[in-house]
């Protein structure tokens, strides 16, 4: 007995012998956050991180980089390839947010990153080439071992594209993987924006297709876009990472080739969250990020009694206290029957304690104004339906709904306004927010509606409505919940 374990002892070493590890760190979604926000996140604890772990190594992002912070939007994107520029990363691909300056911003934030941008499906409309600093692939030498990686961009930017146009990401991969296979690399890696399990859009993605089309050429894809954490998902031997948002978390991956054949043997990840008092801050790059914070965003206006979610916090309950709060506000500016809020343009919860100008923008980035409209009762039933499953699109003010989910189906729905039931040819005065009133992303719905029955209410936009009404109510507190119920 004890032979045979000498013998296998042995063998475990010498497999280690022969194997090398190669390190890839990612992130996704960061959207401008520079800054630890409650002592978790930023570059500075990033920076920290990729210092003190296996050098050399890759850093790749997954996009979506340009907006979501006062930094980022004043400096439409600049500030974010700045600080990305600090950090050191190695890649980058195209997300959706990448237009929130339209066309005429996409160009300046892509010439100002020291790496490349890789987006093998993304083309410029006149010339049919790539952009400036847009790569379809980069293949770099980690240590001797050759890494390949592919760029997807995502195909649904923010604001219509006349200047670039985007290619089939499944057929774009299946033209470029030759070219980059005659290279010889050891490791094949796709950087997309989009996720592997996207409920946050309503959408079913191509990106599982990766490992069924090209399982054994592919071995890791790194996604985003939904937001998700998603470590070890292997599917048709393709490790699948996804690292959440806001610059929270980096993923670690781990990749074996063995040593002899440089061939690809296995890949495994690890989630480092990027809590300052566990995992330090790099002093320079924090020094770095303190010099292009915006003046006089920190100064308090309010206050949270407690932490005020946008998640949902009782069973059964599918809206939440934050975004029900937030489409309150709204009813109330526009004077209509109903509010619908999408839930995604909440992007971060009100902390327990002080209220900046700097958590506004955090909390809604955007420059949405107010429209309201007149629907009849049908169209509200096919926007509720339409947006509550696999996850609910909408919280609404002024109107309840209860339904079952079944099998993945909406059943035995019931809608209310003003506690009575909706008719489907009574009309009803609806409010929302411009982008979704005119058709954008999960607004879709709206595009039912003639744009010239839309009205822009007043001159506020959202977060303007959202500081006074931090004005007017503090101390805040989370709302009671219960507009949208699931039975079972």
């Amino acid at each position: 007995m004890k032979k045979l374990s000498l013998l296998i002892a042995v063998l475990f070493v010498a497999v280690g012998l022969f194997a090398k590890t190669t390190t890839i760190y990612h992130t996704s979604d960061t959207h401008g956050f520079y800054y630890p926000r409650n002592g978790e996140g930023g570059f500075a604890a990033l920076a920290n991180v990729l210092k003190h772990g296996q050098q050399p190594y890759l850093l790749l992002d997954s996009g979506d980089f340009s907006n979501g912070t006062v930094e980022a939007k004043r400096s439409k994107g600049i500030k974010s390839a700045q600080i990305m520029n600090k950090a050191g990363y190695n890649a980058t691909t195209i997300g959706n947010h990448e237009f929130d300056f339209k066309d005429a911003g996409v160009e300046p934030i892509l010439k100002a990153l020291n790496f490349p941008v890789l987006a093998a499906n993304f083309l410029d409309t006149k010339s049919n080439q790539y952009p400036p600093n847009v790569k379809p692939y980069k293949i770099f030498d980690v240590d001797g071992v050759k890494v390949a990686v592919i760029g997807l961009a995502n195909a649904t930017p923010t604001n219509a594209t006349k200047k670039y146009k985007f290619k089939n990401p499944i057929k774009t991969l299946r033209k470029i993987l030759p070219e980059v296979e005659a290279q010889h690399p050891n490791i094949v890696a796709v950087i997309v924006h989009d996720s592997l399990q996207d409920d946050k859009h309503g959408t079913k993605p191509y990106v599982e297709e990766i490992a069924k089309k090209f399982g054994g050429r592919v071995h890791l894809v790194f996604g985003g876009h939904a937001h998700k954490i998603i470590q070890n998902e292997t599917i048709n031997g393709v490790l699948f990472t996804e690292s959440g948002c806001h610059t929270d978390n980096v993923s670690k991956v781990t990749v074996v080739t063995d040593d002899a054949t440089g061939k690809f043997v296995s890949a495994s990840s690890e989630l480092i969250a990027l809590t300052v008092a566990k995992v330090g801050i790099d002093k320079e790059v924090a020094a770095y990020a303190d010099s292009l914070k915006e003046s006089g965003m920190d100064e308090v206006f309010g206050v949270a009694s407690e932490d005020i979610t946008m998640d949902p916090v009782v069973a059964g309950h599918i809206d939440g206290p934050l975004n029900d709060w937030i489409a309150d506000l709204g009813r109330a500016y526009t004077g209509t029957q109903i509010f619908a809020h999408n839930n995604g343009g909440t992007r971060v919860d009100i902390k327990q304690g002080p209220i900046t100008k700097r958590d506004t923008v955090d909390m809604h980035p955007f420059e949405n104004k107010i429209v309201r409209m007149t629907v009849n009762g049908k169209f509200l039933k096919f926007l509720v339906k339409k947006s509550l499953l696999p996850r609910s699109l909408y919280t609404y003010s002024g109107m309840t709904i209860t339904y079952r989910n079944h099998k993945g189906k909406v059943k035995d729905l019931q809608i209310f306004v003003d506690g009575k039931p909706v008719q489907d040819k009574e009309l009803y005065t609806l409010g929302t927010n411009d982008y979704i009133a005119f058709g954008g992303s999960e607004g879709w719905p709206f595009k039912r509606i003639k744009d010239s029955e839309k009205q822009q209410v007043g001159t506020g936009n959202v977060r303007s409505i959202l500081e006074d009404g931090i004005r007017a109510q503090s101390p805040l507190k989370p709302i009671a919940t219960g507009r949208i119920i699931e039975y079972k």
